[in-house]
């Protein structure tokens, strides 16, 4: 008999295999995300209810990227000014679906937000610090790292060695300095498994 969570497990997979669809170039990405998400929020000492949303907002943070024009998603070269404010709109797309679904919510605030910047840099509302959600900052660090870590169109993978040291570099001002000391302190338990 399937339960309640098993149809709520598999309408999550189906929506990040809708995205795999569709943008064939992070195929597989979501799900790294999520699991290296959990991995993390795991070593940092949070519950299971927080791992759990986490590793879910790590398969959908990507989700409103179903609303970016293909040729845009799929361009081998640097998008323009008006190409880049679309892709950036992916994050306000994914919340705007998720939000629809009560059970969600929480969830879409963790994806309209996972592309702020500790130093309040970021999108889309330049929130900084503790003001983003600590799933937002978990899902940042680890979709760095697997967008480091994975070909994409308009650049080629970069060695473990390369982005071990972006990250580092970018603590205090990509990352939240809690979260990068410890995904830097458990390199090898956490990042090195999914690229191996």
């Amino acid at each position: 008999m399937i339960t309640n969570s098993d149809m709520y497990h598999d309408i999550i997979e189906s929506l990040a295999a809708a995205l795999d669809a569709k943008d064939v170039y992070t195929s597989g990405h979501s799900t790294r995300v999520g699991n290296m998400a959990y991995d993390l929020g795991k070593q940092l000492g949070l519950n299971e209810y927080d791992l759990q949303t986490i590793h879910i907002a790590g398969h959908l943070h990507d989700i409103g990227k179903i609303g970016v024009p293909d040729n845009i998603l799929n361009k081998k070269d640097k998008l323009n000014p008006s190409e880049w404010d679309l892709m950036k709109s992916h994050s306000e797309i994914g919340f705007n679906i998720l939000k629809k679904a009560n059970s969600l919510k929480e969830i879409s605030y963790i994806v309209l937000h996972h592309h702020e910047k500790w130093n309040g840099s970021g999108y889309p509302n330049g929130l900084a610090k503790e003001e983003i959600p600590i799933g937002s900052r978990i899902i940042a660090i680890c979709d760095s790292i697997d967008a480091m870590r994975s070909n994409r169109p308009y650049r080629k993978i970069i060695t473990d060695k390369d982005c071990y040291n972006e990250i580092s570099k970018n603590k205090g001002i990509m990352y939240d300095p809690k979260i990068t000391d410890c995904i830097i302190e458990n390199w090898t338990s956490i990042v090195i498994p999914y690229y191996l």
